[in-house]
């Protein structure tokens, strides 16, 4: 057994002996309310499932096993530079503990072991039209790649439910493997008229990314690293992770499981926001007829987009009322690496102008950027503007939380998800009947 999957093993069997006595001596305790609001509403804020390998808090933002982004940029292990590695964060969020720079270097090699895609996932992305959107064809390659799993073979060999978390493991070992280079073909493929570029097994998880999309460069490969590591996870509650989790709780392989939650990731509520942001801000400069717009004129583009019943993309977030600590993260890097970029310095404007506007409003919870208000910018400088492309860098980043978390979750036993949905006209006799009773809520 490897030294990642062995700390796993004795960190899962020992949460799970506590949460069996726990649910035995307080499973009775109500943990939370619903109300109709949240009934209606997407089942928003409702505390209904566990999630080991990250917390969102909404001032200080996301929290992986307790740290922060700027510890973890402190922390973790680095490449050839000052960004911390994937690997690190994968360790991490896997079994709680910040790993050494020598077990990170393991598990890139393991990594590199297990990166052969097959062939057939390949054919499948040339049979597709050349125009077909890049999430399309990372859910189709995802998909395509389920003959290899390990779960679904030894399953229907009789596999113990004991061992569901090992053969899970596996699957998420070889999957996150082999994500970056099947997202380099679809862009070589999509934008680069098949020019494709060969691994090159020398370099990390996140270098070796870059390296095959045809950017090179240290300072590229550094924000890769910085990109996937911070975009890795976001709690159990979002589109992405929780239909990841939904779909594994039927014991789904993780192939496609994290079909599922891509799925959800390619939505413009989720994932794709961070395509329309930059599409928003080109659109604003063609109109304005520059590229170093005034902070004026930005405000009354951004005026002009609220009164035609636009929202702004890239600002606002459904927890987080403070400025998105990933948002800040790119910042700084940009900050440090990139000394004129047209487009980063008007993200830098709209992040002065926007949030006071959005305050103005007084029905705006959350008026501050997210994660998505400054990453494209960052890629257009860098080259990689074709903005159509990015969620399928999303995807990869989140692949390393959502699976992680498919580990936990065959580790814990988690039982099948299955809430209970009622009728409006339920939900009208009810409140009749409370009516009736002489209950009063408030």
């Amino acid at each position: 057994m490897d030294p990642l999957k062995e700390k796993f093993q004795e960190k899962a069997s020992a949460l799970k002996t506590e949460i069996k006595a726990l649910l035995k001596e307080q499973g009775s305790t109500v943990v939370d309310e619903v109300t109709l609001k949240q009934v209606f509403g997407g089942m928003r804020g409702v505390k209904s499932m566990v999630w080991e390998t990250s917390q969102l808090d909404a001032i200080e933002g996301i929290r992986f096993r307790g740290y922060s982004i700027p510890q973890l940029r402190e922390l973790l292990p680095t490449g050839n530079g000052k960004e911390p590695l994937p690997e690190g964060l994968f360790w991490l969020m896997l079994v709680g503990e910040v790993p050494t720079a020598e077990q990170v270097k393991w598990l890139t090699d393991q990594w590199i072991s297990r990166s052969m895609v097959p062939d057939h996932t390949f054919k499948v992305l040339d049979a597709l039209p050349i125009d077909t959107h890049p999430m399309t064809q990372f859910n189709i390659a995802i998909t395509s790649m389920q003959t290899s799993s390990v779960f679904s073979r030894r399953y229907a060999e009789g596999l113990n439910k004991s061992e569901y978390w090992d053969a899970t493991y596996e699957d998420a070992m070889n999957l996150i493997a082999r994500l970056p280079r099947v997202a380099a073909y679809i862009y070589r493929r999509t934008y680069h008229k098949g020019h494709h570029i060969q691994p090159d097994i020398s370099l990390d998880w996140g270098a070796n990314f870059a390296h095959m999309l045809g950017i090179e460069g240290s300072d590229f490969k550094s924000f890769m690293r910085l990109y996937l590591t911070i975009h890795a996870d976001h709690e159990g509650g979002n589109a992405s992770a929780h239909a990841t989790h939904l779909v594994g709780s039927t014991l789904s392989d993780a192939y496609y499981s994290l079909s599922g939650g891509m799925s959800a990731l390619a939505g413009p509520l989720h994932g794709l926001a961070n395509q329309e942001v930059i599409k928003w801000v080109f659109r604003m400069l063609d109109t304005l007829g520059t590229r170093r717009p005034t902070k004026d004129q930005i405000a009354d583009y951004v005026n002009s987009t609220l009164a035609s019943g636009q929202v702004i993309p890239g600002y606002g977030h459904a927890v987080l009322r403070q400025p998105d600590p990933r948002f800040i993260a790119q910042k700084r890097f940009a900050e440090e690496y990139i000394l004129d970029s047209e487009v980063v310095n008007v993200i830098w404007k709209c992040f002065e102008v926007i949030p006071p506007i959005l305050k103005g409003l007084g029905k705006v919870k959350n008026p501050w950027p997210n994660v998505d208000a400054h990453s494209g910018a960052i890629l257009v400088h860098y080259g990689l503007s074709e903005y159509s492309f990015y969620t399928v860098l999303f995807g990869v980043s989140r692949a390393l939380g959502v699976l992680s978390q498919l580990c936990w979750s065959r580790a814990m036993g988690f039982p099948l998800e299955r809430p209970k949905s009622v009728t409006t006209e339920w939900i009208t006799e009810f409140l009749e009947k409370q009516k009736e009773s002489g209950v009063v809520n408030n």
